[in-house]
C-alpha cells in the first residue's frame, strides 16, 4: 500500500536535503590572471644572464675608461623580460637611441643611454673636462657622430663577450628617431631589457640593451644548456665507475739512459755490433717513462726470466715548457 506524505513531512525532507553537506555548495577562489606576465624569466636564467653581463660590465669599465682617459664605472643594474612597449613606456623624453643590427639572423636590438652621461662624454672627447650639461635638450648632429666612438667600442665589448655563447656579429647602425624606434619591434614582442649603471667622475647614468624575442630565446636556451653543464655533480657511484675505469687503464712503461750529448764522430761509423759508450757511470740510475715521459729513477733488475725496475725516486716535474736538467741533448 503505497504511503501518501502530508505537506508537513514533504517539508522537512526538502530542508534535511538543503542542509546536507553533500548538496552544499563549495566555495570558490578566484585569482586574478595577468596573462601579460606569462612565461618570465626563472631564477636560474635570470643568474645565467647575469653573470655574462656581468663580464661585460668589467670589459667596458676598461675599454670605455681607456677612450675616455678618465675614471670610469659600469655595473650591471637589472636584467628582466617586458614587453617593448613597456620598455619605450620607460624610456626618458628625449632618449638617446641607437639600433643594432644582428647577423647572420638580420634583426635588430637596441642600445639606450641617458644624455646625462652622454654630454660629459662628448665634452671629455672634444677635450673638456666632462661637466654635467646645466641645462636639458637634445644632441646636435655633430655631438652624435662624437658618441658614435663610444657606441662602436660598447657593440665591439658586446661582441666578444657573447662569442662564447653565441656566434653573432653585432654592427652599429645609428641613432633611430620616435616613429622609427616604436617600428623597430612589435609593441607586444616580449623583449630582453639588460640595464647598466654609468660613473663618470660626478655624473652618474645608465644604458640599456633591449633584445628582441629571438635573440633572447636563443641566448637564453645556449646558456641554460651551459648552465646545466656547469651545475651537474656527478654521483658518488660515478666517481666510483670512473675511477674504477681510470685504475684499468693501462699505460707503456720502459726503461731508457737519461739523455746525453754525444758527438757526431762517434755516431758516423756506428754499425751493428759496436759497442757505443755513454757519459753515464753504470752505478746511476735510468728513466723510468711511462707514456713517455721519465717520471722515476730506476735501476734494471733481473727476477729469474723477468726484468723489471727498481724505482729509487720519483722526478720532479716542473711547469710547462721548461726542461728538466737530465732532458737536454745536443747531437
Amino acid at each position: 500500500m503505497r504511503k501518501v506524505l502530508s505537506q508537513g513531512e514533504i517539508d522537512a525532507l526538502l530542508g534535511r536535503a538543503q542542509l546536507s553537506p553533500s548538496s552544499a555548495a563549495t566555495p570558490k577562489t578566484v585569482v586574478p590572471c595577468d596573462l601579460g606576465r606569462w612565461n618570465q624569466l626563472s631564477a636560474d636564467q635570470v643568474a645565467a644572464v647575469t653573470t655574462l653581463h656581468q663580464s661585460l660590465a668589467r670589459r667596458l669599465s676598461s675599454s670605455l675608461g681607456a677612450h675616455l682617459r678618465v675614471a670610469f664605472g659600469v655595473e650591471l643594474g637589472s636584467v628582466e623580460q617586458l614587453t617593448y612597449r613597456e620598455f619605450l613606456e620607460s624610456l626618458p623624453d628625449p632618449a638617446f637611441f641607437a639600433s643594432l643590427h644582428v647577423m647572420p639572423i638580420d634583426i635588430r636590438a637596441g642600445v639606450q643611454l641617458d644624455l646625462a652621461v652622454a654630454y660629459p662624454m662628448v665634452d671629455i672627447l672634444l677635450g673638456g673636462p666632462g661637466s654635467p650639461s646645466e641645462e636639458t635638450r637634445d644632441l646636435t648632429e655633430i655631438e652624435e657622430e662624437i658618441l658614435e666612438t663610444v657606441f662602436r667600442l660598447i657593440v665591439q665589448d658586446l661582441h666578444t663577450t657573447w662569442s662564447s655563447v653565441l656566434d653573432l656579429d653585432f654592427r652599429f647602425e645609428g641613432r633611430q628617431r620616435t616613429l622609427q624606434m616604436q617600428n623597430m619591434m612589435l609593441p607586444a614582442e616580449k623583449v630582453l631589457c639588460v640595464s647598466f649603471r654609468l660613473q663618470l667622475a660626478e655624473v652618474a647614468g645608465g644604458f640599456a640593451l633591449v633584445f628582441p624575442a629571438a635573440i633572447a630565446s636563443a641566448l637564453l636556451r645556449r646558456l641554460s644548456l651551459q648552465w646545466s653543464f656547469s651545475e651537474r655533480i656527478p654521483s658518488r657511484e660515478s666517481r666510483r665507475h670512473m675511477r674504477e675505469r681510470l685504475l684499468d687503464s693501462s699505460f707503456p712503461g720502459d726503461l731508457s739512459l737519461p739523455l746525453s750529448p754525444l758527438p757526431v764522430r762517434q755516431l758516423v761509423n756506428l754499425e751493428p755490433g759496436h759497442v757505443l759508450m755513454m757519459p753515464k757511470s753504470a752505478a746511476e740510475p735510468v728513466h723510468f717513462n711511462i707514456a713517455g715521459k721519465p717520471m722515476f729513477l730506476a735501476y734494471p733488475v733481473r727476477h729469474g726470466t723477468q726484468r723489471g725496475a727498481k724505482i729509487v725516486e720519483r722526478i720532479p716535474v716542473g711547469p710547462p715548457g721548461i726542461a728538466q736538467a737530465g732532458d737536454k741533448a745536443n747531437i
